[in-house]
């Protein structure tokens, strides 16, 4: 067995080899560094010296440091020169040799904690009081029309704002900004905007249209019962209810009719079934009737609807329902079963069956992106709907995809348009950018404080937008979203290349990522994703369904506290949209400012433990 002069030798040895890579990595990659912005330099370094340690297996090595007492060099990826040298000063110190260890112009611990600091409140705005980690939360609509909304937001501890290019109008998207500005500018906050550019989406088309139908439904018991009816939206069939009401439908009408609503009268009808129902007025919202109904109604466009007033026997003019629309129509896939995926543009199907259950039609849908046909291969994989249902592609043409379904629900899992499609293991050319794209950039560079890069995939692709921004002679933050398996591998040049302008942030997009690099493999590749962003000293975003049951529902579950917990690791955490958003990002930011007494990024922390010398632990101390 070796003594202890030994190991610390053969340690000295393996920190020599480490050296000597990461000097051989500096020549190799010098072009690459002296294209990057100034302010990024010493980073751009760094994360060459981090991948040149990563490049060995240095588990053994990690534990005999840890065996022999010394500091890790697993907490350096912020400062790895100067970890190295430390290690190389304390060892030289233990073997009573003298060494000149270079300390000059290495970055310091401290250093590398200011860097990450700064260029997180570059592209994120301040942090909130006693909360290092920022809060991103994605506007719907309501942030256009309803300043008060964006200011709860704000006062429960929104940093930053993020609005999607793939939704609304450039219109409402400058209402939106306008909101955010005054109320940051009345709550003297500096709540940064950043916009999401759409990229290439590849999603399920349209489907064949249902009947125009609506079902409303109240709400009831265990027994059947009653417990609140239905509330519906009476209004001009160009007058729909708020986003994010509770409105379960929105039933156009006649103008005459709705001159003649008041509060107290009944709508009466027979729905598409032949069952007698109506609708009682319980009062008015805005320029709508407020319509309760107690009866399960299946409403049709056209139907035929008598008014009947409140303090008259009098026979009532009938009118009839405004154009509905179409019923959202899926298809349903079970494993076994097989989908056809075209190029061509007709709305898709479910599979038809001969009366003695053989199959006649197959089940069919066309996608958004027609030029993957080129790139995939027999054999692949492919997912739908966030990877509920998965499949292999078992023939290709030139015009479509055969897909036997590998995985489903027992019961079926219902296929619907617009829905996303993952080929994790092909080889698409896809790039980065589209036609949308580069005409939103526009709207983007003059209005935002950043913009969302939707799949990264390579250096090119940030090559393409710089180009555009170029063009644009904007000067705005960066944050790449890392999306794909190929965006992961390629993610070090990726940095490397988005260093060149200042400043730039990562989004882990957890919901296509997951679903791409397979879901066992995710929770690692999510730490490699903030360790070496952690490396180049850039700001990484936790994003995809944090608090999305709270957001949406009302009630976290307890899986998601956890993950927001451990959100606390990145610079910033992004919320999606949802009826109660306001409530999400409240709990949001006690959760991370709780934590931060516990943890602060990778490192745990050992906060004081009241009475732990009495045999007992209380975090009440704590609490927010």
């Amino acid at each position: 067995m070796k003594n202890r002069d030994q190991r610390i030798r053969a340690l000295n040895q393996q920190l020599d080899d480490i050296l000597e890579k990461v000097n051989k990595m500096e020549s190799q990659y010098a072009e690459e560094l002296e294209l990057v912005h100034p302010i990024y330099r010493k980073s751009a370094k760094n994360l060459i010296h981090y991948l040149a340690v990563r490049s060995f297996d240095i588990d053994d090595f990690e534990e005999e440091l840890i065996q022999l007492g010394f500091p890790s060099l697993s907490d350096a990826e912020g400062h790895v020169m100067k970890g190295i040298l430390n290690l190389k000063q304390l060892i030289n110190c233990l073997l009573n040799e003298k060494g000149n260890i270079p300390v000059y112009g290495v970055l310091s611990i401290e250093k590398g904690k200011k860097l990450l600091k700064k260029n997180t409140k570059l592209l994120f705005g301040y942090k909130s009081k006693k909360r290092f980690t920022r809060i991103m939360v994605t506007l719907p609509n309501t942030a256009a029309k309803d300043l008060g909304f964006i200011r709860k937001l704000l006062a429960n501890g929104m940093n930053s704002a993020r609005i999607n290019c793939a939704h609304d109008t450039p219109e409402d998207w400058l209402k939106m900004i306008h909101n955010v500005r005054t109320a940051s500018n009345k709550q003297r906050k500096k709540c940064k905007i950043a916009m999401d550019l759409s990229g290439p989406k590849l999603r399920t088309g349209r489907m064949i249209e249902g009947p125009k139908v609506v079902h409303i439904k109240p709400t009831r018991d265990d027994l059947g019962r009653v417990v609140s009816p239905s509330k519906i939206w009476i209004a001009a069939p160009d007058v729909p209810p708020p986003p994010l009401s509770d409105y379960q439908t929105h039933i156009p009408v006649d103008p005459k009719l709705f001159s003649k609503i008041k509060k107290g009268d009944t709508l009466r009808f027979t729905d598409s079934r032949g069952k007698n129902c109506k609708i009682k007025i319980k009062g008015k919202d805005g320029k709508a009737k407020i319509g309760k109904c107690s009866n399960s109604v299946y409403l049709e466009t056209g139907t035929e609807m008598v008014l009947h007033k409140e303090k008259s026997k009098k026979d009532q003019k009938s009118y009839r329902v405004g154009e509905l629309l179409p019923k959202e129509q899926f298809i349903i896939l079970h494993s076994g079963d097989q989908l056809r995926l075209h190029k061509e543009s007709i709305p898709g199907e479910s599979a038809v069956y001969n009366d003695d259950g053989t199959l006649r039609k197959m089940a069919h849908v066309s996608c958004t992106l027609p030029q993957v046909f080129e790139d995939v291969m027999k054999g692949e994989p492919i997912y739908f709907d966030d990877g509920k249902i998965e499949g292999i592609i078992q023939e290709i043409s030139p015009s479509e995809m055969i897909i036997d379904i590998t995985h489903a629900k027992d019961k079926g899992s219902k296929l619907k348009a617009d829905k996303g499609i993952n080929l994790p293991k092909s080889t698409l050319q896809v790039s980065g950018l589209t036609d949308k794209d580069r005409e939103d950039i526009k709207f983007v560079a003059q209005h935002a404080d950043a913009v969302n890069f939707s799949f990264v995939n390579s250096k090119e692709d940030i090559l393409d937008l710089y180009g555009e921004l170029d063009k644009l002679e904007a000067n705005i933050g960066v944050i790449l979203k890392i999306e794909t398996q190929k965006g992961f591998s390629n993610l070090p040049s990726i940095l490397l290349t988005a260093m060149r302008k200042y400043p730039i942030g990562v989004m882990t997009a957890r919901g296509d990522l997951a679903i791409e690099t397979g879901w066992k493999n995710f929770a690692t590749i999510q730490q490699e994703i903030m360790r070496i962003c952690a490396a180049a000293h850039i700001p990484n975003i936790w994003a995809t369904q944090v608090l999305e049951n709270l957001a949406k529902k009302g009630t976290p579950s307890r899986a998601e506290i956890t993950d927001a917990a451990l959100a606390q690791q990145a610079e910033c955490v992004m919320l999606n949209k949802g009826y109660y958003i306001q409530r999400a990002v409240k709990m949001l930011d006690k959760i991370l400012r709780r934590m931060q007494r516990f943890q602060r990024k990778s490192h745990r922390k050992l906060p004081r433990l009241e009475n732990a010398d009495k045999l007992l632990v209380s975090h009440e101390m704590y609490d927010v």
